[in-house]
């Protein structure tokens, strides 16, 4: 029987609204991958349509936390980074990062910064830059397209996206040093939504799309970045896993359109999940 795999999530989270570590933690544990830890910080909603919420910054505990992980000695078979609060949790994650690192493993980072051609309020275009530092220590980084734009240092353009912008955009990303990248929020017109691959050492580029479904739903970056993830550790190549995880996705949406569900509240993916060990060929 193969050895069991094992991740290291490195996320936020939030007691209510599904996003970060409590989507992360259930699907990649369907998916049969013993996924452990490192909150960067306990909210009691997540920041996205909600008011009055709690907000403890755990910057303090992660540098003990690592340290007690390096004395155990534990392997890793990939690392997944998401919400990182500040530059310190930036400097302390590529610290973490290079003393793990091993040329097995994998580590995966959604650079959460920006959304909709804008840095989120709570960051600056310093912490762009010092993003960008973190990423070059990546194998695979999946960012949406205001995040590529920042990380690249170009103006964000409204789409819809001809292939060879987004080809483009794909080759300079890669240039910053990971050899794999998956650009979500892509679309080449209005009526489909997806993500576009590329692996500098194929060159090969591919389209994973689907028919949009109207409005803008919390969380579904974590959704994604959880069944990819998933996906590529059950050992399946990059358009494939991505592939997989747009339709995870945008079956998660659908559920939680067609059910008129508050967008505040999070996809219904825990629905989505029997359909998709299904494609992993798990069940």
């Amino acid at each position: 029987m193969n050895q069991q795999k094992r991740i290291a999530a490195i996320h936020d989270i939030s007691g209510f609204g599904k996003c970060s570590l409590t989507v992360a933690l259930p699907i990649l544990s369907a998916a049969g991958i013993e996924t452990s830890v490192i909150p960067t910080a306990v909210l009691s909603t997540h920041t996205g349509g909600f008011t009055g919420f709690t907000y403890r910054d755990l910057t303090e505990d992660l540098r003990p936390f690592i340290q007690h992980w390096k004395s155990l000695n534990l392997p890793f078979d990939a690392f997944y980074s998401g919400f990182l609060g500040s530059f310190e949790q930036i400097e302390i994650l590529g610290t973490f990062f290079d003393e793990f690192k091993t040329p097995e493993n994998l580590i995966m980072i959604d650079p959460v910064m920006a959304d909709n051609g804008e840095l989120y309020k709570i960051f600056t275009p310093d912490f762009a830059r010092a993003m960008k530092e973190l990423c070059r220590k990546a194998d695979l980084i999946v960012p949406n397209l205001t995040e590529a734009c920042l990380l690249v240092g170009e103006p964000y353009v409204n789409g819809p996206y001809p292939q060879p912008y987004i080809q483009d955009l794909l080759k300079k990303l890669s240039d910053i040093g990971p050899g794999r990248i998956v650009l979500t929020g892509v679309f080449p017109d209005d009526s489909r939504l997806g993500a576009a691959t590329y692996d500098r050492t194929t060159g090969e580029v591919a389209y994973l799309l689907a028919d949009k479904i109207p409005g803008y739903y919390h969380g579904t970056g974590d959704v994604f970045g959880s069944a990819l993830l998933a996906a590529l550790l059950n050992d399946f190549t990059l358009p494939d896993a991505t592939r997989m995880a747009v339709n995870f996705t945008v079956a998660s949406i659908r559920r939680t359109f067609e059910a008129q569900t508050d967008i505040r509240f999070g996809v219904n993916f825990e629905q989505s999940i029997p359909e998709f060990l299904k494609e992993l060929k798990l069940v």
